[in-house]
C-alpha cells in the first residue's frame, strides 16, 4: 500500500475539503415539538412558533432546512422504533424525526450559525456535523512488513481464527455483515465471489484501497489466490458509504438497519476529524442515535475507536461531560463493540495513534497486516502487507465476532445479542491482555479458543486425564503425579473399555497395572473424560517415560508412542485407548510415566513448547490434559544393594528448574509402622543447602550425606536455591521391622515451588510373593 499522509483533525467551524461535502450543522429540536418530517420544513416554524426563523434567515440568507433522516421513510423510521423498544426493554429512544440538517450559506462558520439556533427555546442541541473519514493508520508504510497473516494464529499472536474454523460454522457460515465507509472493489479476485452490493451512498474511488483492505481482511476467499479471510464464507456480505453531498453516517447505518436482522452485524470503518484528534464517530449525537437504534433491534455494531491518540476518559462532549467514560453518571453507551490497535508483536502494546480509555471493549493488530488491496482506478489483484491502525484492527474483531455468531447459530441454535456478545469478546477471561492494560487501556483481544471453550458457547472438547482419583478436570492444588490413567500391562486385553472404562468398576482404581517385566514386551492403556459440550474425535494420549524424579522437566521424557482413541464421547464418560506397544523397556527400576492427551479441538502441547519454566510450571499447574505417574520395571537390578544392611532403596533424582536457580521446597511423607527407620541420602554437594536447617551425616567413602527422616508423618526441607538443570540422584532408605512387612506401605517425595506441588514420586512398599 503507498505510504498516505497522516490525516489532520477537523476543527469545528473550519469547513473541510472532503470532496462532495457542504458543511452543515444538525438541529434536535426538543421532543415534544411536532413538525412535518419532510424538507423545507422552515416555512412552517413561524406558523407552529418553533423559533424566530424570519430574523435568522435574515441574518444568515440562503438557509433552507432538510430531514435528517432520509434514507428511509418516516413510518419505516417509527417501525423500527417500535421493533426495538420490544426487543430491548431498556431502549428510551428520543423523538428521531425532530433531527434536522441545515446547510451553511458559503463564508458562514457553521458554529456561528449552530450557536443562532441554540438560543431558541424548543432546540434541544445545534451542532456542526462534519464529514467523516477512514480511521487512517499514522505512518503505516514506515514500519516493517509482516509477510502473513499472524493475526490469524493462535493467541497470544492472534485470535486463532484456525481453531474456529474447526467447527461448524466457524468460517462465517450463515451470517450476513455490512460494512459502512466509502470506497471499495468489489470486484477484487480475492472478494468477488461474495457478490457484494453498495445498497447506499456513493462509492469513493480514493478509498476503494480501504474498504478493499477491510473486507479482506474479514471475509477474503478459501480458494487459491491471495490470503484468507477470517470468516470466508459469509452468507452476505454488502456495503453501505456515507461519502456524498452530505455526511451521511446516520443515513448510511439507518439503510444498513433494514438490510439486516437480529444477530447480524455493521462494522462502522469511520472516525470524526475534529480536535482534539480523530474521535469514535458516535461522539456525533445523531450518529449515536442511529447506533442506539441499531443495537436495540439486535444487530451488532462494531466501531473503530479512531486514530488519535485520544484518552477518551478525558475527553468531554460538547455539555462538558464525560461522556465517554464508563462509570461516570453521564456516560452514554450506545451498545456498539470499540475497537482500539496494537502493535503486532507480543506483547502487544497499544498502538501509537489508537485512542483509548475504558469505553473501549477489543483491540487488534494496529500495523503490519495482510490483506488484499486496491487503488483508484479499482485494480483487482493488489494485496497489501501493511495496513493497520484501528482500520485493521476493527476488522479482526468483527471476524471473531462473525465467527462466534456462526458458530452459536448452528450448535447452539439461537445468536448473541449485542450485549451478550460484546461482554464475551471483551472478557478478560476470553481474551488476550495488552502489555501494560492499566497504560494501555485498549480491552482485550479476543481469543477464539478461549470463548468456544468457555462456558458460555461451551462446544469444544474438554479432555482431561486424571491426576489423582478424585480429579474432576478443574483447577486443583493436591498430587499431579499419581494418575489411575495410564496403565501398564505385560499383555493385551480383550476389550479394554470393559475391563477398564465407564461401568467396569474399576474407574477409581489407580492399582490396575503399574509394573512389567524388563524382558518386555509392554502394552499401555490411557484412559481419558471428555466433560466439553461436544464429542472428541482424533484423540490421541501421547505418552512419555523418564528416570523417576520429584520434578520430571520436559528434557527427562522419552518418547513411547501415542494411544489411539476412536472417539471420547460428551457426559465424562470414562474412555479407554487402543494399546500402545512398547517393545524395549528400560532397565529394572522405578520410573514415571508422562500422559498428554488432547484433539485438533482441545490441542495438549509438546516439549518444545515449553520455552521456559513459567511456560511449563503454569502448564503442569493450570492444565488438565496433563498427568504423571510412577511404575516399575522388574527384574535383577544392579544398584539394589544398599548400605546399611536390611534397608530398602528407593532411588530418584532431584531436579532444579532448567532456566536458572530456583527456590523449591522437598518434602518426604511416610506412614511407616513403629519401630521403622527412614533416611535420605544425597551427593555431597548438596550438604551446603541442607546443612542450613538439618545436621546431615557425612558417608565420606559414598561421597554423599544422609538424613534421618521422620517415618510416621512429614520431613520438609528447605527451601532450598536449587541450581538450574540440577540432577541430583538420591535415595530413600527403608527398613521396617520383620513382623511389619505382611502390609503394604507407602511413601511419596514431592518438589513444591511457591507454594504448590510440581512434582512427587510416589513408592507403594509390599513383601513380594514367591
Amino acid at each position: 500500500m503507498e505510504k498516505r499522509p497522516s490525516e489532520k483533525p477537523m476543527v469545528a467551524g473550519k469547513q473541510g475539503s472532503v470532496t462532495g461535502y457542504r458543511p452543515r450543522i444538525v438541529i434536535k429540536f426538543k421532543d415534544y415539538v411536532e413538525l412535518p418530517y419532510r424538507d423545507g420544513v422552515e416555512t412552517m416554524f413561524e406558523k407552529l412558533k418553533v423559533g424566530p426563523w424570519e430574523n435568522l434567515s435574515k441574518q444568515f440568507p440562503g438557509l433552507t432546512v432538510r430531514r435528517l433522516w432520509n434514507a428511509v421513510p418516516p413510518e419505516k423510521i417509527e417501525e423500527l422504533v417500535a421493533k426495538a423498544r420490544e426487543v430491548d426493554q431498556t431502549y428510551r429512544p428520543p423523538n428521531l424525526l425532530t433531527y434536522f440538517v441545515v446547510d451553511c450559506p458559503p463564508n458562514v462558520e457553521p458554529e456561528t450559525l449552530a450557536k443562532a439556533f441554540r438560543e431558541w427555546p424548543n432546540v434541544e442541541k445545534a451542532y456542526f456535523d462534519p464529514p467523516g473519514q477512514d480511521p487512517l493508520p499514522v505512518n503505516d508504510a514506515d514500519d516493517p512488513l509482516c509477510p502473513s497473516q499472524l493475526y490469524l494464529d493462535p493467541a497470544p499472536d492472534g485470535i486463532d481464527a484456525h481453531y474456529a474454523w474447526g467447527f461448524a460454522g466457524g468460517d462465517g457460515q450463515g451470517q450476513h455483515f455490512i460494512d459502512l465507509e466509502q470506497g471499495w472493489t468489489l470486484d477484487h479476485e480475492d472478494l468477488t465471489a461474495h457478490g457484494a452490493t453498495l445498497l447506499f451512498g456513493t462509492l469513493m474511488d480514493g478509498s476503494r484501497y480501504h474498504g478493499t483492505a477491510v473486507l479482506g481482511e474479514i471475509c477474503a476467499g478459501d480458494n487459491t489466490i491471495g490470503c484468507v479471510g477470517i470468516v470466508p464464507n459469509l452468507a452476505s456480505v454488502n456495503v453501505v458509504s456515507h461519502s456524498g453531498d452530505t455526511n451521511n453516517v446516520p443515513n448510511a447505518i439507518l439503510a444498513a438497519m433494514i438490510h439486516l436482522s437480529y444477530g447480524d452485524t455493521v462494522l462502522l470503518e469511520v472516525q470524526l476529524p475534529v480536535a482534539p484528534g480523530p474521535l469514535p464517530i458516535e461522539t456525533v449525537d445523531a450518529t449515536f442515535e442511529a447506533i442506539r437504534l441499531a443495537t436495540a433491534l439486535g444487530l451488532v455494531v462494531i466501531e473503530a475507536a479512531g486514530n488519535g491518540s485520544v484518552d477518551l476518559d478525558a475527553w468531554t462532549d460538547t455539555s462538558g461531560f464525560h461522556s465517554l467514560q464508563r462509570g461516570d453518571p453521564h456516560f452514554r453507551d450506545s451498545g456498539a463493540l470499540m475497537v482500539g490497535s496494537c502493535t503486532a508483536a507480543v506483547p502487544h502494546a497499544r498502538w501509537v495513534s489508537s485512542n483509548y480509555g475504558s469505553r473501549i471493549d477489543c483491540y487488534a493488530w494496529g500495523e503490519q497486516i495482510d490483506t488484499t488491496s486496491s487503488n483508484a482506478a479499482g485494480s483487482t489483484t493488489l494485496y497489501t502487507t501493511s495496513f493497520g491502525g484501528t482500520s485493521g484492527a476493527s476488522p479482526i474483531v468483527t471476524g471473531a465476532a462473525l465467527a462466534v455468531q456462526g458458530i452459536a447459530e448452528i450448535n447452539l441454535l439461537h445468536r448473541f445479542g449485542p450485549w451478550q456478545l460484546r461482554a464475551l469478546l471483551s472478557d478478560p477471561a476470553n481474551g488476550t491482555a495488552s502489555a501494560n492494560p492499566a497504560v494501555d487501556r485498549i480491552g482485550v483481544m479476543p481469543d477464539l479458543l478461549k470463548i468456544i471453550q468457555s462456558d458460555a458457547i461451551g462446544l469444544a472438547p474438554d479432555l482431561y486425564i486424571r491426576d489423582h482419583v478424585g480429579d474432576t478436570g478443574d483447577l486443583h492444588s493436591g498430587s499431579i503425579s499419581s494418575s489411575p490413567d495410564i496403565i501398564l500391562l505385560s499383555a493385551t486385553v480383550p476389550d479394554p473399555q470393559a475391563a477398564f472404562g465407564e461401568g467396569s468398576g474399576t474407574e477409581n482404581s489407580d492399582t490396575l497395572g503399574s509394573s512389567a517385566p524388563a524382558t518386555g514386551p509392554a502394552y499401555i492403556y490411557a484412559r481419558i473424560r471428555n466433560r466439553g459440550g461436544t464429542a472428541a474425535d482424533e484423540v490421541k494420549a501421547t505418552i512419555y517415560w523418564a528416570p523417576v524424579a520429584t520434578l520430571v522437566t520436559p528434557d527427562l521424557w522419552n518418547l513411547i508412542g501415542e494411544a489411539s482413541f476412536p472417539t471420547v464421547p460428551v457426559a465424562n464418560v470414562l474412555t479407554v485407548s487402543d494399546a500402545l506397544p512398547w517393545p524395549t523397556l528400560p532397565g529394572a527400576g522405578h520410573y514415571c510415566f508422562v500422559g498428554l492427551c488432547g484433539n485438533p479441538q482441545d490441542p495438549a502441547p509438546l516439549p518444545a513448547d515449553f520455552p521456559d519454566w513459567d511456560h511449563f510450571y503454569d502448564y503442569i499447574r493450570n492444565n488438565n490434559n496433563v498427568t504423571w505417574r510412577n511404575f516399575n520395571i522388574t527384574g535383577p537390578d544392579p544398584d539394589a544393594s544398599a548400605d546399611p544392611k536390611d534397608f530398602v532403596a528407593l532411588p530418584f533424582l532431584l531436579v532444579g528448574a532448567f532456566d536458572r536457580v530456583r527456590e523449591m521446597r522437598f518434602e518426604v511423607t511416610a506412614r511407616l509402622p513403629k519401630g521403622s527407620r527412614l533416611f535420605l541420602e544425597t551427593p555431597l554437594h548438596l550438604r551446603g543447602l541442607i546443612s542450613r536447617q538439618y545436621r546431615p551425616e557425612v558417608v565420606s567413602k559414598r561421597n554423599l550425606i544422609r538424613l534421618p527422616l521422620n517415618p510416621q508423618g512429614r520431613t520438609s526441607i528447605g527451601p532450598l536455591p536449587l541450581k538450574a538443570k540440577l540432577r541430583a540422584p538420591c535415595r530413600l532408605l527403608v527398613q521396617i521391622p520383620e513382623a511389619a512387612r505382611k502390609s503394604a506401605y507407602e511413601i511419596f517425595a514431592r518438589q513444591i515451588y511457591r507454594d504448590q506441588e510440581v512434582g512427587r514420586v510416589t513408592w507403594r512398599l509390599a513383601r513380594q510373593e514367591r
